[in-house]
């Protein structure tokens, strides 16, 4: 790949020395090794810090102890099989596999390209990938892969549409058109936080929906022009080789356009079963007690039906499948292909459970809280110093309400003792915990792209994903930012009731 003016060869740069880093399996091997040694060095050393909330003593724990050295053997298999993206991956390529294999992505990628103007395709893509956090990580799986595909589809570099749709759905996180599950997590910490200074103080669910409603529109705004002027023209053009030498489209013929039609007609029926569940307080997918959330549960496997029957109906009427042998080779095909994920999601497993058995990451999110707060900072400057420190530490612990559950209870009282409420600190912890999600390899799916990238590039390594998204990760940072600062400029409610500064006794906004 070729840089283009000095931001391109700094990327290039990256790229290169992230490259030169061993294998993204071996690497995982290697960070396990180091999070082992630095939990005996931690643990010689005595560090520890005190936990916000419970007060209780955290200290980094020695994992070359006989009981960790034990734990490591005896719940290695556990840590791949409860692996999170495992099973949510290799469940819906079980779908796709079929619907790629018997025609009907393609086909329904010809008629995508057909409906949408060329110069509205990547902010398609950018406004899908953050509207697929409503269907929490499902869309790592279903659109990451589909925007390479609809790249390579037009003749544009497959990297780059893979990176507009992990950059909406990871990068974006935080930014929804509607309220999403993330919303009551966030909300439930960050009221237990705010009671600390006011007992009767509660944050709603729809405490940053206006600001959250606004961001859909910066970020596919942000991520459309970095596509444009700095991705694409860096990548340079694409030049297909092997399997995705198939991948430009080609006019649908009639029995394609037939499958494609039975396909809708199977998808449409399958749509109407799921909304009957929905009929009545009590039913399949909606519950009395907890709303939705049986719904939000099945949607992977509700994926993977969608799939699976829409592209054996297509490929039935296409003449493309014609036995149920037909089906069983597409579906096991796809599961040969993640064969490389498979391994990588083994070691990266492994090196996910070791660290959070360690404590170390815990400890270090504590201290940097608390070394946030010795400072002293006042007014913009700890805003931004805290959107900050909430993106550096998503480096090293993924969770969004772990890391919230952390920093929340230091600096949700500290800012509401400085004027600030609880729904502004929220709404700054969320740009901060968003913006790097796409360049940090602690993410859980980011193996998962790597694997996607490979089909289109098998030199692809760590340093190309990084280099590749880090162009977003910092835009989203500075301008998400600066939305937010102007927001509190203009003094605008962040959600319906939701302030952005707090009055108590003995305070002034």
């Amino acid at each position: 790949m070729t840089g283009r003016g000095r931001i391109g060869r700094l990327l290039d740069r990256i790229e290169l020395i992230g490259n030169r880093l061993p294998d993204p399996i071996t690497l995982f091997l290697i960070l396990c090794g180091l999070v082992i040694l630095s939990s005996w060095l931690g643990s010689m050393l005595g560090i520890s810090v005190t936990h916000p909330v419970n007060q209780q003593e955290i200290a980094v724990t020695n994992l070359l102890s006989v009981e960790n050295i034990r734990r490591m053997l005896h719940d290695m298999v556990k840590n791949f099989a409860a692996f999170p993206p495992l099973g949510l991956v290799l469940v819906t390529m079980i779908g796709i596999g079929v619907a790629e294999r018997s025609g009907l992505v393609t086909a329904g990628l010809t008629k995508l390209v057909m409906a949408v103007p060329q110069s509205l395709l990547t902010a398609t893509l950018v406004f899908a990938g953050i509207s697929a956090n409503l269907a929490a990580d499902a869309g790592y799986v279903v659109l990451t892969p589909l925007g390479a595909m609809l790249f390579a589809a037009v003749g544009r570099h497959p990297l780059a549409g893979l990176a507009a749709v992990f950059a909406g759905v990871s990068g974006g996180f935080s930014a929804n058109l509607i309220i999403t599950s993330l919303d009551p997590l966030l909300a439930g910490i960050t009221t237990t936080a705010a009671q600390i200074i006011s007992p009767d103080y509660i944050v709603d669910v729809t405490a940053n929906f206006y600001f959250n409603f606004v961001s859909t529109f910066l970020l596919v705004a942000i991520g459309t022009w970095v596509t444009h002027r700095i991705v694409e023209p860096r990548l340079g053009p694409w030049k297909p080789e092997g399997e995705a030498a198939n991948s430009e489209l080609k006019p649908l013929t009639k029995d394609e356009q037939k499958g494609l039609w039975a396909a809708g007609v199977c998808l449409f029926l399958l749509t109407a079963l799921v909304l009957l569940g929905f009929i009545g307080e009590d039913n399949v997918f909606r519950s009395a007690e907890d709303g939705m959330k049986p719904f939000l549960e099945s949607i992977v496997p509700l994926l993977m039906l969608a799939f699976l029957l829409a592209g054996i109906v297509y490929g039935i009427v296409a003449k493309t499948i014609k036995s149920d042998k037909d089906v069983s080779a597409m579906a096991g095909e796809s599961m040969a292909s993640m064969g490389a994920y498979i391994v990588l999601a083994f070691v990266a497993a492994q090196f996910i459970a070791y660290f959070s058995w360690s404590n170390i990451g815990m400890v270090t999110a504590i201290s940097g809280a608390a070394a946030l707060k010795s400072i002293g900072f006042t007014g913009l400057p700890l805003i931004l110093l805290f959107i900050l420190v909430s993106a550096g530490l998503n480096l090293l612990i993924g969770s969004a309400s772990a890391k919230w559950a952390i920093m929340g209870p230091v600096f949700v009282p500290m800012l509401m003792l400085l004027g600030y409420s609880p729904e502004l600190a929220q709404a700054a912890y969320r740009i901060g915990d968003s913006t790097t999600n796409i360049i940090t390899p602690l993410m859980p799916y980011f193996p998962v792209v790597i694997a996607f990238a490979k089909k289109y590039d098998r030199s692809v390594g760590l340093g190309t994903l990084i280099a590749t998204m880090l162009p977003y990760s910092i835009a989203f940072f500075m301008l998400w930012a600066l939305m937010l600062l102007v927001w509190m400029a203009f003094g605008l409610p962040l959600g319906p009731d939701a302030p952005l500064y707090f009055e108590a006794s003995g305070l002034s906004q």
